[in-house]
């Protein structure tokens, strides 16, 4: 794919900063086992298909994915000068990408080995490399003053950035805030025994999101940071996996508690059950810098729920999150109403998991909202009780947080 990122002379809309990484997802062959204990035993020989090689990590899977949406945009990651290096390098060229990786002698490239065996919920076997000392000396202010909106991702996965209750992660928000730009940030599930399981990540939180304007996590993401009780109750449920056993009415809570550390915009990936998002008020929203919404009006005081697209094969989840992500900056960017923004995100991550990798399945701007406009079906959910109501017209959700709800 020959996507051209940005031509050194081109406005940039958008700097997507963070982990990078180097995915290696081997190929298993289809199986009705249901535990991986089944497959992967000791002392056992597994035939493999072929191992597909990517790039992975918040700033390839939704930087490039933004770029095949026909936004403007630069990626700032760290690698180590060395094989995996060279790769990663070598994919990015055939985007224009390139540029924006600062290369560093004695750290390794990050590296993640994908274990996807069908029907079986992924492992990641991940060393976070050059990320683990990302900070904000390696930021290029110079260039992202002249950027709209400066998107960070997966801090938890970054050592410095999460060190001393995220120290050096709001360092760079301060210093990307003082500049005008609109800031947003995604973040990664941390390993709970982990130095990021630790962190006490509600604390921290409060201190960083004055200086976030639109924070896009998922929902077991903020859960684990915000709402540990509730997450861990979730996991110690047996049967189903965490979003079957999500209630929805969860979410309002939330968008109660993220808000009022002050994220202007708050979007929550909820996988299959699609996605959540409340906004604050237009004075607010009119402080976000240089990519706040066109109208403000439509984006003040919103909270709505957009169910997620039907995929009929689904192949892989990986980078869906990153992907929807890009669709809705894009359509941040593009002056879209919340509505479409959110229903954007839902479509763009849907195109993600009928591929193997996190970019191949995003189609290009005008392809994505024709196959919104041909009525794709919705993966329905029920919610319970009286504080969600169903626009059927819209095809949403509105929560009574929305300006709208009646």
């Amino acid at each position: 794919m020959g996507v051209n990122l940005m031509n050194n002379d081109s406005k940039i809309d958008v700097i997507v900063a963070g982990h990078i990484c180097l995915d290696m997802t081997p190929e298993f062959s289809k199986t009705n086992k249901s535990d991986i204990r089944d497959i992967l035993t000791p002392g056992k020989l597994v035939n493999m298909g072929r191992v597909r090689i990517s790039t992975g990590g918040a700033v390839p899977n939704t930087g490039l994915a933004l770029s095949v949406l026909g936004v403007n945009t630069k990626l700032m990651g760290k690698i180590g000068n060395d094989s995996f290096g060279e790769i990663i390098l070598r994919i990015l060229r055939k985007f224009d990408a390139q540029d924006g990786m600062l290369v560093v002698d004695d750290e390794d490239s990050s590296y993640t080995i994908v274990i996807a065996v069908p029907g079986i919920d992924r492992i990641f076997l991940h060393n976070p490399g050059a990320n683990n000392t990302f900070c904000a000396d390696d930021i290029n202010y110079g260039l992202v003053e002249k950027a709209g909106l400066f998107h960070f991702g997966y801090p938890p996965l970054m050592k410095k950035t999460f060190e001393n209750g995220c120290e050096e992660l709001i360092k760079i928000f301060k210093n990307v805030k003082k500049l005008g730009v609109t800031t947003s940030l995604d973040m990664a599930l941390p390993d709970a025994s982990s130095e990021s399981g630790m962190v006490d990540w509600d604390s921290a939180l409060k201190t960083l999101l004055p200086y976030v304007d639109i924070f896009v996590p998922s929902v077991e993401e903020i859960m684990f940071m915000a709402k540990r009780e509730d997450y861990d109750a979730l996991n110690r449920t047996p049967g189903r996996d965490f979003l079957d056993k999500l209630d929805m009415n969860r979410l309002q809570a939330i968008g109660d508690k993220i808000t009022s550390y002050g994220a202007k915009i708050v979007l929550i990936k909820c996988g299959i059950k699609g996605n959540y998002i409340r906004t604050q008020g237009k004075e607010k929203l009119a402080m976000m810098g240089k990519t706040k919404p066109s109208d403000l009006d439509n984006w003040a005081y919103r909270e709505l729920l957009e169910e997620s697209f039907h995929v009929e094969n689904v192949v892989s989840a990986t980078g869906a999150g990153d992907n929807s992500i890009a669709g809705f900056l894009a359509s941040l960017i593009k002056g879209m109403s919340v509505e479409d923004s959110v229903k954007i995100a839902c479509a763009v991550g849907a195109q993600n998991v009928q591929v193997t990798d996190a970019i191949s399945g995003v189609k290009a701007w005008d392809e994505t909202v024709e196959m919104i406009r041909k009525d794709w079906p919705k993966n329905r959910i029920t919610v319970e009780g009286p504080y969600w109501r169903y626009d059927a017209a819209k095809k949403v959700w509105t929560g009574k947080n929305d300006c709208n709800f009646n």
